[in-house]
């Protein structure tokens, strides 16, 4: 099948009128552009190689310098991983390395090496209609369905994260309690593999809270009044389609929140 050319000659091209002027997108912008429609059309799969940056510039009649900068921003965004030697690939969660990418959870006695996955404990899964409040992170229409998920992750036996977790449901057609509690892999590396849905990026707040009594039993705090830290996570697939809400309650007695600003 022929591809698009994606710009004139002069390497831009006007995409729209504001006020009569012509706003313009550089070359590599577009050439990025048709990379993520091929990544979410699902041409190359999580965890497989993309085309040589010299095979990527003839189908898009452009020169590998233009290429080159359209995948170094692919790359910079993790939604591609260069490898020396071997290629480009894309990225995936089923990787160890790729396994805590949103998992910011750090023990206070230091990040360990190669950290071992938590234990899950799914405690609930089930169709639902999909709340004001929902419907607003997923952009969805209240009433629409969601699939909400509860679990609960330990490390070292020790429950430690109170997960619920809303997803569109037309998305996650036959996922079950049984079926996740069976799977070993990262959710997310689940995710990409049975359902085609690749988890790219995520938005995140966070605040102190008070549990309940039954978050209290959930994560054995039962007569203890221990602050919590709250994570709000709104994770997205390609082209900024939101795709799992996320609320989390961490436990902080031997664990704190990590990260790295740049």
């Amino acid at each position: 099948m022929a591809q698009p050319h994606p710009a004139s000659a002069n390497g831009a091209s006007g995409v729209e009128q504001h006020n009569g002027t012509p706003a313009f997108s550089p070359l590599y912008q577009q050439i990025k552009g048709l990379l993520l429609g091929s990544l979410q059309a699902g041409e190359w799969k999580p965890g497989e190689s993309i085309p040589s940056e010299m095979d990527l510039a003839g189908r898009y009649r452009v020169s590998q310098g233009t290429v080159r900068k359209a995948i170094d921003e692919l790359a910079a965004e993790n939604l591609v991983v260069r490898r020396q030697g071997k290629g480009t690939f894309v990225s995936t969660h089923s990787e160890q390395q790729s396994s805590f990418r949103f998992l910011r959870l750090t023990p206070d006695a230091g990040p360990m090496k190669n950290p071992a996955a938590p234990q899950r404990h799914i405690i609930d899964c089930r169709r639902a209609r999909a709340t004001a409040e929902v419907a607003r992170a997923l952009l969805m229409k209240p009433g629409d369905g969601v699939l909400h998920l509860r679990r609960v992750l330990s490390f070292s036996n020790t429950p430690t994260i109170l997960e619920d977790i809303w997803l569109p449901g037309p998305y996650f057609r036959g996922l079950t309690a049984e079926r996740l509690a069976a799977d070993e892999r990262p959710m997310y590396g689940m995710f990409e593999a049975e359902f085609n849905v690749h988890m790219v990026r995520a938005e995140e707040k966070i605040r102190a809270v008070l549990p309940d009594a039954e978050q209290r039993r959930l994560l054995n705090l039962d007569g203890t009044q221990m602050p919590l830290l709250s994570v709000e996570r709104v994770a997205f697939t390609y082209n900024d389609l939101p795709m799992e809400l996320r609320r989390g309650l961490y436990r902080t007695d031997a664990h704190h929140y990590s990260n790295v600003l740049s």
